[in-house]
């Protein structure tokens, strides 16, 4: 039966308990648990301050036209290119350009066009004959952009005995591109696998030797074995890449133009909803009265810009930006602040959903419960009026399925109790927090339907367990000794340690192998799943790397005043100058 309903009457029903709820407050101050003692993890406070963020300045009128002009202008210009005909090599290169530029979702559908022309058209055998870097760069492309191509395209690279043959090695452009093209494996591709190892020794050797003198291209091998493509934040790529491109390729200057008054566009567009979001983040207060959490509203806002950076996706990145803060000020609720006995309580009243039972609560719980009951009904509400679907049931599963997650942990915690990896990982993929980020992200996008609706409502897919896996076990990687000195519950790289007896570097060794195995899973599930829209594919895909990236140099996020503070700032703050 779709999930198609006028306004429900629930949703009038809990709008008038909220309004009630506020005179009762003082009834049941008395209610409270008794003076804790309560524990402290000591978190930085916020680097970007209320008044800060509101005195970002915005493009005036004005330059909003002309940018808009001199987009359309230099698309035509781009659309061009891309239906001209020119050899394989070519076409390849420049929808390549493209979509590391971040600007290839102007011209979703002529770059569609033309790699179903190649897939369909293109002999795989002569293209087996090429060399080595447009066969890579063939399989990369078309494995990207949802096209079956078989690992078996690069067979003839490798001898008998697994080895690619030795005078590829000395083609450092042919290498570069089959290492990228490896990290596109999936689970049991062994050709792709003995491609990443051989490849990643040689570039290592290359970057190592005082026989090559390319700068640009050791910087281009350096950025890649630091993180594949694959693996890479898109927006922060195409930072980097906007650079590399200026000085690469002179005879396409209009591609990266349009690149660079795209990305000033939308970073206006970007300070504008931070703007919003800090307002409503204002309003609450809860950093004030809640001094226990992170105040972390712009790195929430960074990560949604990771997950979905078009244009188009604003009403999911404000929506969502306010997820984070409320999954960040619960999660630190369940690990820091709250007793068992209160977490319970808590707990029972969002599996119930139900505002009554906040009553019982102490007060800064029911702030908690009140910001989150209203700002799930708000966003369901939302979709109801744009799609006339309701999307309740799914984005208040996510919440249910995350307080009982952290639950689970908490009583680890009071009891002493240290579970098995695979334990800890069975629950620690939703204590993460994104299946209530691609929970949203499936319901709040124009392309949700009540046929996809119910393809979710039955239970969490692969794909996205997989995809929160991933944040999970780069999150532990980063935060875990942190974690730990403040007495919280062990991580997986503990729990690995404490049943198998290892050395914590072993036990970051086989977490860094898990990463692996899950980013074949991951793949597997983009590149063979029909189920779903390709915008939540790499919505899931998207949610692995920022969290990689977040974590990369630490807990950037605990502590954002490093690596954090200069990805805002290319991101968010200082656009790119057209010279």
């Amino acid at each position: 039966m779709p999930l198609t309903l006028g306004l429900p009457s629930g949703i009038q029903v809990f709008q008038t308990k909220l309004r009630l709820h506020s005179h009762r407050c003082h009834i049941y101050a008395n209610l409270r648990s008794p003076q804790l003692e309560r524990r402290s993890a000591n978190f930085r406070p916020t680097i970007w301050h209320d008044y800060f963020i509101h005195s970002i300045k915005n493009e005036d009128e004005l330059d909003q036209i002309g940018n808009a002009q001199r987009v359309c202008k230099l698309k035509n210009e781009a659309s061009q290119m891309i239906y001209k005909e020119e050899p394989l090599r070519d076409k390849l290169e420049l929808i390549d350009a493209l979509q590391q530029l971040g600007v290839a979702y102007h011209f979703e559908e002529e770059i569609n066009d033309v790699l179903t022309d190649i897939h369909v058209c293109q002999d795989l055998s002569a293209i087996m004959n090429s060399d080595l870097y447009l066969v890579s760069l063939f399989f990369r492309l078309l494995r990207t952009n949802g096209f079956s191509v078989p690992e078996d395209i690069f067979k003839n690279y490798f001898d008998d005995k697994g080895d690619c043959k030795s005078k590829l090695s000395l083609d450092i452009h042919g290498m570069l591109s089959l290492y990228e093209a490896s990290y596109l494996a999936k689970e049991g591709e062994e050709i792709l696998e003995m491609a990443r190892h051989f490849t990643t020794k040689h570039l290592t050797n290359y970057l190592e030797s005082s026989n090559f003198n390319d700068s640009r291209m050791k910087e281009r091998v350096a950025n890649a074995l630091e993180l594949p493509l694959n693996w890479r934040m898109e927006r922060l790529h195409t930072r980097w890449f906007i650079d590399q491109y200026k000085t690469a390729d002179q005879t396409r200057r209009a591609l990266w133009e349009l690149a660079v008054v795209d990305f000033n566009i939308i970073q206006d567009l970007y300070k504008k909803e931070l703007k919003q979001a800090s307002r409503w983040w204002t309003q609450l207060r809860f950093y004030e009265k809640l001094p226990f959490i992170r105040d972390r509203l712009v790195e929430n806002y960074l990560i949604c810009v990771g997950t979905a950076f078009e244009p188009k996706h604003a009403s999911y990145r404000i929506a969502e930006t306010k997820a984070n803060c409320l999954v960040t000020t619960i999660d630190d609720v369940y690990d820091v602040y709250g007793s068992l006995n209160e977490l319970e309580l808590f707990t029972d009243a969002i599996e119930q959903w139900d505002i009554t039972l906040t009553e019982a609560l102490p007060e800064y719980m029911q702030m908690c419960c009140l910001a989150l009951f209203d700002t799930v009904e708000s966003d369901a509400h939302d979709v109801l009026e744009k799609k006339g679907l309701n999307v309740t049931p799914i984005l208040r599963r996510a919440w249910k399925d995350l307080c009982k997650a952290y639950l689970v942990e908490a009583r680890w915690y009071h009891n002493g109790y240290v579970p098995t990896l695979e334990e800890y990982l069975g629950n620690g993929w939703v204590t993460i927090g994104a299946n209530v980020f691609l929970s949203d992200a499936y319901c709040i996008n124009d392309d949700v339907t009540a046929t996809n609706l119910e393809q979710f409502s039955s239970g969490y897919p692969d794909i996205v367990r997989y995809s929160c896996t991933l944040a999970r076990l780069y999150n532990d990687l980063a935060t875990s000794s942190d974690e730990l000195k403040r007495g919280d519950n062990k991580k997986s790289i503990q729990c690995y340690m404490h049943h198998e007896n290892v050395t914590e570097s072993v036990a970051r060794r086989e977490i860094k192998e898990m990463i692996r195995k899950y980013w074949k899973l991951l793949n597997g599930e983009v590149l063979g799943n029909s189920a779903f829209h390709k915008y939540f594919k790499n919505a899931c895909l998207n949610i692995s790397r920022i969290a990689q990236c977040i974590y990369q140099h630490g807990d950037g996020y605990g502590k954002p005043d490093g690596e954090t503070k200069d990805q805002v700032t290319l991101l968010l703050l200082d656009p790119i100058k057209l010279i």
